[in-house]
C-alpha cells in the first residue's frame, strides 16, 4: 500500500489539472480549518477541487507542496483497513525536507470513501503543517457529531449541479447588468435548454439519448453507492421502489403512512420507521429533499404532509415514468433548486383555509418571502387561485410582497395586501444568490 500510495501521488502531480467551468461558489479557507466540500455525485466537487489547486499554482505553490488523492480509486481499497496515516507516510517518504517546514495543501476527494477518517483530518491539521481540503457526498459531513469529532477543525460548503447563471457561463453568454434584445433572446434560449438538459456539468451539451442514459447511471450509482452500500440496506429494491416513486411525484404532497403504504403494495415489509429513514438517506446523498409546512409547531410541521423535490429537475424527466411528472412540476423543482442554493431551509405555506403556496424563505423563524409557481396565469381560473392563495398567505404573515414564477410571464398585481411580482423563470434564476454565502 505504501509504494501504491507513493505512485498515486506522483501521477496526481504530473497529471494534467482538469478544471471545466469555473464555479460561481466562493470558498473561504480559514487558517486552522478544513474545507469541506459536499454535493450530490457527480456535481463537480472533484473538479472544484482542481480549480482551487490551479489557483494554489499560479499563486506559486510548488506542484510537490500539493497532495491530491481520490479515495474512490479502487488501488485504495486496503486503507479502509490500513489507515489514513499511510497516505503522510507516503507523502514525507518522497520529500521529508517539507516536513514540519513547508505549507503542504492536501485535497482528499470522497473522503467518506474511507470510515474514520474524522480523527485522522483532525490529528493532521493539529500535528502537521498542512491545510485541508475535502470532498464528500454526503450530508452527514454537516452533522454535529462530525463536528464534535473534528473539534471544530472544519467548514463545510455546499456544492449543487450547475445554476442557470453556471449553465450560461458555460455556454459563454454573459447575462450581467441591462440585457440588449439580442442578449436576452439568447439568454431565453439558454433557459429552454437548461430546462431540458438540467445542471450536472457532464450532461451539457449531449444529446438526449446520452443524457438519459447519463442521469440513469447517475441514479442507479446514487442508490447503490450511497444507500444501499454505505447503509448495508438488505432489501434494495425497496429503497429503488420508493426512490422512483418519490421522483414520480416531485412537487407532489406524500405522508410517510402513503409511502409505507405504497412500498406495502408492492410486497415489501418496510416499517415506518425503515421508511423514515430512508427518506433521511435519500436527502443525505443530497438527491432527494422533503419541504415541510411553515408552522412554529415542531409537531406540526412533522405530523402535516411533505412535499418532495430532486436535486435536478432534468434528471426527474430521465428518471421517472413520465405519467405523472408534468412541466408544472418540472418548473417548481427547477426553482426549488434555484431557492435551495441560497437558503439550507425552505418550507411551504398552507394557509388558514387550506390554499398552498409552493415556497416560504425564512429569517430567524419569520417569513421573509413568498414564492408561487405557475407556468401561466393566462387562465382565468388558474390565475384566481395562484393569487388568491399568495395574498391570503401574505395577509397571515404580514408580507407586503408575493413572487409568482412563471415559464415567461412579467406582471405586478396589486392587491389590498401587497404586491405580487409575476416574473419569468429565466429571471427568476438570474436574480437568484448561487450559494448562501452570497446573501
Amino acid at each position: 500500500m505504501h509504494e501504491t500510495l507513493k505512485a498515486l501521488i506522483l501521477d496526481s502531480q504530473e497529471a494534467p489539472l482538469e478544471t471545466g467551468v469555473p464555479r460561481r461558489l466562493k470558498v473561504r479557507a480559514v487558517p486552522g480549518k478544513a474545507t469541506v466540500l459536499i454535493g450530490v455525485r457527480r456535481c463537480g466537487k472533484s473538479t472544484y477541487a482542481l480549480q482551487q489547486v490551479e489557483r494554489l499554482l499560479e499563486e506559486g505553490v510548488p506542484r510537490e507542496n500539493v497532495l491530491f488523492l481520490n479515495l474512490f480509486d479502487d488501488r485504495l481499497a486496503g486503507l479502509a483497513h490500513e489507515g489514513l496515516g499511510l497516505v503522510t507516510e507516503a507523502y514525507f517518504s518522497l520529500y521529508p525536507e517539507k516536513k514540519g517546514k513547508e505549507t503542504v495543501h492536501c485535497f482528499f476527494d470522497e473522503i467518506q470513501a474511507v470510515p474514520g477518517w474524522e480523527p485522522f483530518v483532525d490529528r493532521l491539521m493539529r500535528t502537521e503543517k498542512c491545510r485541508v481540503t475535502l470532498t464528500g457526498s454526503s450530508a452527514r459531513m454537516l452533522s454535529k457529531e462530525i463536528a464534535t469529532q473534528m473539534r471544530g477543525r472544519a467548514l463545510s460548503w455546499e456544492l449543487f449541479p450547475f445554476s442557470f447563471r453556471e449553465f450560461l457561463d458555460a455556454k459563454g453568454l454573459d447575462a450581467s447588468g441591462p440585457l440588449s434584445t439580442r442578449r436576452r433572446l439568447l439568454v431565453q434560449k439558454a433557459f429552454e435548454e437548461y430546462q431540458e438538459t438540467g445542471g450536472f456539468p457532464e450532461v451539457v451539451g449531449l444529446d438526449k439519448g446520452l443524457r438519459v442514459k447519463t442521469h440513469q447511471e447517475y441514479f442507479h450509482a446514487i442508490l447503490y453507492r450511497d444507500l444501499v452500500e454505505r447503509h448495508d440496506i438488505a432489501h434494495p429494491k425497496a429503497v429503488s421502489d420508493l426512490a422512483r416513486w418519490l421522483v414520480d411525484h416531485t412537487g407532489s404532497l406524500y405522508t410517510g403512512n402513503s409511502l409505507t403504504g405504497y412500498l406495502k403494495s408492492l410486497g415489501h415489509s418496510a416499517p415506518k420507521a425503515a421508511v423514515s429513514s430512508f427518506l433521511e438517506w435519500f436527502e443525505d446523498a443530497y438527491f432527494l429533499y422533503s419541504v415541510s409546512v411553515f408552522d412554529a409547531s415542531l409537531a406540526r410541521r412533522n405530523t402535516n404532509p411533505k412535499k418532495v423535490y430532486c436535486v435536478d429537475h432534468s434528471l426527474v424527466k430521465s428518471v421517472s415514468s413520465g405519467i405523472l411528472v408534468n412541466s408544472g412540476h418540472l418548473l417548481e423543482n427547477l426553482v426549488f433548486t434555484a431557492l435551495r442554493r441560497a437558503h439550507p431551509e425552505l418550507y411551504y405555506y398552507k394557509t388558514k383555509t387550506g390554499r398552498e403556496v409552493d415556497f416560504v424563505v425564512p429569517a430567524r423563524g419569520r417569513p421573509r418571502a413568498l414564492v408561487q409557481v405557475c407556468e401561466s396565469l393566462v387562465d382565468p381560473g388558474t390565475r384566481k387561485r395562484e393569487t388568491s392563495a399568495l395574498e391570503a398567505a401574505m395577509a397571515e404573515t404580514g408580507l407586503r410582497a408575493g413572487t409568482i414564477v412563471t415559464k415567461n410571464e412579467t406582471e405586478r398585481i396589486e392587491t389590498d395586501d401587497g404586491a405580487i411580482e409575476v416574473v419569468p423563470a429565466w429571471r427568476f434564476l438570474l436574480d437568484q444568490p448561487d450559494s448562501a454565502e452570497e446573501e
